[in-house]
């Protein structure tokens, strides 16, 4: 007798990044796949002494269990640092979480229903997809300007999906604001306050995510969503970009206590958090503590990494431009840490990744990052450029463009 799966696993997808990440792991590859800050940018001295510390003064405390909502000096420090004027966060309204990757999936677990209509850009980040699917909603592409042009780079979704009325109901969405995973994309001031416009006056709860929004390059982007429509929007933020990945630092802002069902969405979220890991590690939130009470300077160092970043944003800009063959279409992005590149007619992205692998070089096929069933682009890859070096990514980009002009004669 075979063990019997639940129904639910079918929705589970396995992530293409990962898979792709075991190709790149070959002697020689340079690899463009992966979306992992550089390993340059972790402070490891002071972690190193901060993680002394706590193991000298507060390692048996560290050891023990926690309580399931976070450190209450680490959630006063998470929301002192987000708020912005008009938008005054509370300790109470935070939740830490182990990486906002579970933040996604604690959220999806609370908020969606099988057939539960969630409204997803296309593209959008592949892991909330992950995360979602598993919940078995209506997946919805949401409608809006199209990307590929310096106006739909800056305009993104349209409001009036949320006030749709052919489609009755309440509904999630799920939007990445600034400097989106794939595309790059940041939307304009105007659009955010459209947005929480048509959020007040509908009846869609925003799962706003925002891990790359500190590391812009040329000027801040604008305030988030949540600061214009707090009572509707469940705010995602990480450590994971600004200080480091491994710590699995994230967080949950949920609406303010007068939000019509704030309480019950607060409630449901320490539930499910308890019922997933009981709390997210101790030691973790003790060595981040550590670190800012030993005086570490987090805006500095993520000014330290936003230079370093923009210098090799820089440099693949000007790889691309010495290499890519014609009929290539990308934007700079003004923050965060990827390329979308669309091909000319012919290239299939997909289809040509092994050659590509072969040849020295790996990227993220577009499709990978578009809802089934969605007509994907198949001639758009993402490009990360934070993990190598500009000579690398001069390499790298040489690379790629050699295999492209390959396959595209090959496919004529």
């Amino acid at each position: 007798m075979s063990i019997q799966l639940a129904a639910r696993t079918r929705h589970m997808t396995s992530s293409a990044i990962r898979d792709i990440l075991k190709l790149t792991e070959r002697p020689g590859v340079l690899s463009l796949a992966g979306g992992l800050p550089s390993p340059e940018g972790f402070p490891l001295a002071a972690l190193r002494q901060a993680s002394e510390r706590v193991w000298q003064t507060q390692g048996a405390q560290a050891m023990q269990y926690a309580n399931s909502e976070g450190l209450m000096p680490l959630r006063e420090w998470m929301a002192r640092r987000i708020s912005r004027p008009g938008w005054a966060v509370s300790a109470e309204q935070v939740l830490v979480t182990t990486g906002s990757q579970q933040g996604l999936d604690l959220l999806g677990k609370v908020l969606l229903d099988p057939g539960s209509r969630l409204l997803v850009e296309q593209p959008t980040y592949l892991g909330a997809l992950q995360a979602f699917s598993v919940y078995g909603p209506a997946l919805a592409p949401w409608p809006g300007d199209a990307h590929g042009s310096e106006q739909g780079l800056e305009q993104g979704p349209d409001p009036q999906a949320l006030l749709d009325a052919a489609q009755p109901g309440p509904q999630v969405a799920y939007l990445v604001p600034s400097y989106q995973n794939p595309t790059g994309a940041c939307l304009c001031e105007a659009r955010r306050r459209a947005l929480a416009q048509a959020l007040q006056a509908g009846h869609t709860t925003l799962i706003e995510d925002n891990p790359y929004g500190e590391l812009w390059y040329d000027a801040p982007p604008p305030d988030p969503i949540a600061v214009h429509a707090p009572h509707h929007t469940a705010y995602l933020g990480s450590l994971s970009k600004v200080l480091a990945p491994g710590l699995r630092l994230g967080f949950v802002v949920t609406p303010p206590d007068e939000a019509p069902g704030a309480q019950a969405l607060r409630t449901r979220l320490l539930q499910a958090k308890q019922a997933t890991d009981l709390h997210t590690p101790g030691f973790n939130q003790r060595l981040v503590l550590q670190l800012l009470q030993d005086g570490f300077d987090l805006d500095a160092h993520v000014s330290s990494v936003r230079q370093a970043y923009k210098a090799q944003r820089d440099a693949m800009a000007a790889a691309l431009q010495r290499h890519l063959p014609e009929g290539c279409v990308w934007q700079v992005p003004q923050g965060g840490m990827f390329f979308w590149v669309q091909g000319p007619p012919g290239f299939d992205a997909a289809a040509t990744l092994p050659a590509a692998v072969e040849s020295g070089v790996a990227y993220v096929p577009g499709a990978a990052f578009y809802t089934e069933g969605h007509a994907s682009k198949g001639r758009q890859m993402r490009l990360s450029f934070v993990t190598l070096s500009p000579d690398q990514l001069e390499e790298a980009v040489s690379r790629l463009a050699v295999h492209m002009k390959v396959a595209l004669v090959q496919a004529s």
